[in-house]
């Protein structure tokens, strides 16, 4: 269970206090345990410092603590803040990435949802789709519904995702695609086939919440292979 320990304190020295974080990072390198820190400050009271500090689990938290760099430059925190730093120990019961459920989401709906000017829920109406196995980027909500419509009308799909990554307003998606030739496809008379495919998107977000543009990288070569277009 991933473990969150808050720093919260007070202190004018933030400067100092961001290079004794630095100094942390740098002097606990290759014994370091914690996986993610983030520091914030109040914005009705600049003194207000909190920082946030997450662990794979309690035990490793505490591991990290007994290290003796650890010991130093808490000590040195200390005297830079106005007061006794406080601290909260929490055990995560949710950790939900609302960026990757948006993209899950709109896999969800590009196999699943047959309406698809719903898609506006989830894409910007200028989107931007970047396809390398298209001539063209889609832009606008009109164009990319065409290019969905396009596999639609070719295969019965869905989509499991084997994997996300996220960073600021960036979901990487890595999913596998599996599928039935039940349709015409760029030329190719329905065969019935079950075919699958893996590839990757990565979707940029927009502050509301919407994507507002994806680049895709898939397998088209072996999908071709499988329905017999190409030699395998």
């Amino acid at each position: 269970m991933t473990f969150v320990q808050i720093i919260d304190c007070k202190t004018s020295r933030i400067d100092e206090l961001n290079r004794l974080m630095d100094q942390w990072v740098e002097q606990t390198q290759g014994k370091r345990t914690a996986t993610h820190s983030t520091v914030g400050q109040d914005r009705s009271d600049t003194s207000h410092v909190v920082e946030i500090v997450e662990f794979p689990s309690y035990d490793v938290a505490m591991r990290n603590s007994q290290l003796p760099e650890t010991d130093r430059i808490f000590r040195e925190m200390i005297a830079l803040c106005d007061e006794m730093p406080s601290f909260t120990d929490l055990d995560v019961v949710r950790d939900e990435g609302l960026y990757k459920a948006q993209s899950r989401r709109l896999l969800d709906m590009l196999a699943h949802e047959p309406e698809l000017a719903l898609l506006d829920a989830v894409l910007t109406e200028n989107y931007h789709d970047h396809d390398p196995a298209n001539e063209q980027d889609a832009i606008g909500m009109d164009a990319f519904r065409r290019v969905v419509e396009m596999w639609r009308s070719g295969f019965d799909f869905a989509f499991t995702v084997d994997d996300q990554l996220a960073e600021g307003d960036r979901v990487c998606t890595r999913w596998t695609w599996r599928a039935s030739h039940s349709g015409d496809f760029m030329g190719l008379q329905p065969t019935g086939i079950d075919v699958t495919m893996t590839g990757m998107c990565v979707h940029r977000f927009q502050d509301d919440g919407k994507i507002a543009e994806g680049w895709w990288q898939y397998d088209r070569l072996s999908l071709m292979a499988q329905l017999g277009a190409v030699e395998a």
